[in-house]
């Protein structure tokens, strides 16, 4: 009789595992069902957000452009310090890179630059470093962020200069064309979004006054 009830209880622990084993197959099919719920849920939502009223949009890391330079003798002015044209040029690149990948097309061009003021020099031998974002778009145009750092010996970055230019896209005729909307995601990107709404609305002041 104790070998026939070991036998039982046996079986009725073998039982028992099994419809654990059940209950645990049947919570991962569970979880993965729904975490693949969730997962296509994300997808279509981040689809609506990359079209929007039937215009192409992207997010600001679309376009982030970095470009590093070695400051050398022929970069120097007269006084030994980077030449502010220099800068100027490498300002305008930048900006037109940033333009390009947002807007998908080689056809773009600079309708202004604001706030070239310099202020920290640069020195042969010196990292400058320059980094480049959309802060702004509207119908044709946008307006890119390009700050500019010298990486010195102690591996920290001080600010040069940032400048703000306005860019246009053109067709193969040479007129403004749509460009992709913008999508903002973080509280940085809106407040340079903000801000980039009072610099247009001063562009226009100053366009009204003759400037």
């Amino acid at each position: 009789m104790q070998r026939k009830s070991d036998k039982n209880e046996f079986q009725c622990s073998l039982i028992l595992h099994r419809e654990e084993n059940i209950i645990h197959l049947n919570e991962q099919f569970f979880n993965t069902k729904h975490y693949t719920k969730e997962k296509t849920k994300e997808k279509t939502q981040e689809a609506k957000e990359t079209t929007k009223e039937n215009r192409l949009m992207k997010t600001v890391e679309d376009s982030r452009t970095e470009q590093v330079h070695l400051i050398m003798h022929q970069h120097l002015n007269a006084g030994g310090r980077l030449f502010g044209g220099m800068l100027m040029q490498w300002v305008d690149e930048v900006s037109g890179v940033v333009a390009m990948r947002h807007c998908g097309t080689y056809r773009v061009t600079t309708a202004a630059v604001d706030n070239l003021q310099f202020k920290e020099p640069v020195y042969e031998g010196e990292i400058l470093v320059m980094i480049g974002y959309v802060t702004y778009v509207g119908n044709t145009s946008m307006e890119v962020e390009i700050d500019s750092y010298v990486e010195r010996g102690d591996g920290m970055r001080y600010l040069v200069n940032r400048a703000f230019s306005v860019m246009v896209a053109v067709d193969k005729n040479e007129r403004p064309t749509r460009i992709p909307g913008l999508i903002i995601h973080t509280e940085a990107e809106k407040g340079r979004h903000e801000a980039a709404l009072l610099r247009r609305d001063m562009r226009k002041e100053r366009r009204d006054a003759g400037f």
